[in-house]
């Protein structure tokens, strides 16, 4: 590993995978990784009255309407919280409103922060009037991090509505303009916005509630529980059912797909945007793995093609996605396999690599070569664009910004998450207290990282046992093969150096599954980065591809 050349202290969006700092990814849209409004698992206790716990906030139910699909779509909106524990029996002893239950037989402790962990999950629910609750499919939606808010799927895709930001561009400060989302995925689906545990207005407390809530296999547990909670409240356990994730999100799709499966929950679809399951196969995981190479040469189509959008090069071809599946071809062939044959590689036909690598991103071939054919994403987000002081995005390449230090061996910001997370910070907030009527007096938090802050990257499946670094798909391939009519949607941006687009497919196409079983996966990517949603066009196929796969497995699927 060269950790003079990691991304280590980036900002990160709750999607994408940046580095490993304190044995956690950095992904993508968790922005600041030192966050100090962060979740506390302590409550200050003044007076004998106070050391009960706190009620929930009631909800806020309001009521709008919203052109989508060609049709008006009146809907009912649920701002409010449920109360989940830190295992299922916790929970059997919690009402929906996290009190305990009369026959739970349990006495809390006087101290708050002495009672059992417990976590305070923040939602926004959407449900289109006049529908029939039995037969209306129900889309869960979350971004990832770990650690970050829901606050750009919720505000940036297929809710009631949108903010508004220059695509590729640096917004300009307030005020934001929120508008009516034409693109709402209500005229096929109820939608339920998640914010995870100690992010949003999702808060953890209780003892030991950060181990509690903050790792793989406890994120997903949470979830799970939070998931059959809802369903319960709403009366919904008939409905067609769907995960949305994004970045870790798709993480926790996969994880959180098999706990279901394993609490009577038949899943109809997944859907996976913006993928990462095996995070060596990160443009920035095989840096820390030596004698992995994934990363590296599944990164070179994504290296491609930011370099083609900016272009950088030499004979530039015309059409993106034909001269694409000619990079892939040869990053999964010749690339792939000088990586692998290590010091044995001949000189010359490691010259003749990094020749062709040159012709490909537009880095020197000379560069190429002192990085031993190597290069991770933070290296070629500094590089690319070197010549004129010029950081290229990482989470969205097609952004870009200039060098915070011309010297530094790997870009040391992203020019993508500074442009557009103040437009949804302040979007989420309006929104909430403006139209929603929630959060008053509250602190909406964008992330739950704070310094010291760790996330517990240990995982037990039921598809297998985890080998050296973290993989998660034989989850999401024991899902499907008990489950053999659930449906997969993967989908993505060609320009995300965060979670790489052929990663996403390679993970797919090497999941431990029956043949049979991979044509319940379809495939759908975009010019776009790893917030697909931030361009118009591209939302408008979000949509439509998001629609159309509901509608085909909203019975049960093929």
């Amino acid at each position: 590993m060269r950790p003079t050349l990691s991304m280590a202290g980036l900002p990160v969006c709750a999607l994408c995978l940046f580095a490993f700092a304190a044995g956690v990814p950095s992904l993508a849209q968790d922005h600041h990784g030192n966050d100090k409004t962060a979740v506390t698992t302590t409550t200050t206790v003044a007076s004998e009255t106070e050391k009960k716990p706190v009620a929930l906030p009631a909800d806020s139910i309001t009521e709008g309407s919203v052109v989508a699909g060609g049709k008006t779509i009146a809907y009912k909106a649920v701002a409010g919280m449920l109360t989940v524990g830190s295992s299922d029996a916790q929970d059997a002893t919690l009402g929906l409103d996290g009190k305990l239950l009369p026959d739970s037989g349990i006495d809390l402790p006087a101290k708050p922060e002495d009672q059992p962990a417990t976590a305070r999950i923040f939602y926004t629910a959407y449900f289109a009037k006049g529908s029939d609750t039995g037969t209306r499919p129900v889309v869960f939606f979350y971004n990832g991090g770990p650690g970050s808010a829901t606050m750009y799927l919720r505000m940036g895709s297929m809710s009631p509505v949108r903010v508004l930001t220059p695509d590729t561009q640096h917004q300009f400060g307030g005020p934001y303009k929120t508008v009516p989302n034409q693109y709402s995925l209500l005229d096929t689906a109820d939608l339920v916005f998640i914010d995870a545990p100690g992010t949003g207005y999702s808060r953890v407390m209780g003892k030991d509630a950060f181990k509690s809530f903050y790792g793989i296999d406890q994120d997903a547990g949470a979830f799970d529980r939070f998931i059959r909670r809802f369903l319960t409240k709403y009366d919904r356990w008939s409905s067609p059912k769907f995960l949305f994730g994004e970045s870790y999100g798709t993480t926790r799709d996969a994880v959180l797909s098999a706990t279901l499966q394993q609490h009577g929950v038949d899943l109809n679809g997944v859907v996976l945007l913006s993928q990462i399951l095996s995070f060596d196969n990160s443009a920035d995981g095989s840096d820390g793995n030596p004698g992995t190479d994934n990363g590296f040469f599944l990164a070179l189509p994504s290296f491609a093609a930011t370099a083609w959008y900016h272009h950088k090069i030499p004979n530039q071809p015309a059409e993106l996605e034909p001269w694409l599946h000619e990079v892939e071809q040869y990053s999964i062939g010749d690339y792939a396999s000088a990586l692998l044959q290590g010091a044995d590689l001949d000189p010359t036909k490691k010259a003749a690599v990094a020749a062709k690598l040159e012709s490909y991103t537009g880095v020197p071939q000379a560069l190429w070569l002192k990085a031993n054919l190597r290069l991770t994403g933070g290296e070629f987000s500094k590089y690319l664009q070197d010549g004129s002081d010029t950081t290229t995005g990482r989470l969205d390449s097609r952004y870009e910004g200039p060098h915070l230090d011309p010297l530094s061996a790997s870009a040391d910001y992203d020019p993508f998450t500074e442009s557009i997370e103040a437009a949804f910070m302040s979007a989420m907030n309006t929104y909430a207290h403006q139209t929603l009527k929630f959060g008053e007096n509250m602190t909406y938090k964008s992330s739950a990282r704070e310094p010291g802050w760790t996330w517990d990257m240990k995982h037990n499946g039921p598809g297998g046992g985890q080998g050296s670094g973290v993989n998660v798909s034989a989850d999401l391939a024991y899902t499907m093969k008990v489950n053999p009519k659930m449906h997969v949607l993967l989908m993505g941006g060609y320009f995300d150096l965060g979670t790489l687009y052929f990663a996403a497919t390679y993970e797919m196409k090497h999941l431990p599954l029956p043949t049979s079983l991979q044509k319940n996966i379809s495939y759908k990517f975009f010019p776009t980065g790893h917030m697909v949603y931030v361009n118009e066009d591209a939302l408008h196929g979000l949509h439509d591809r998001t629609a159309a796969f509901i509608k085909e497995n909203e019975g049960g699927g093929q």
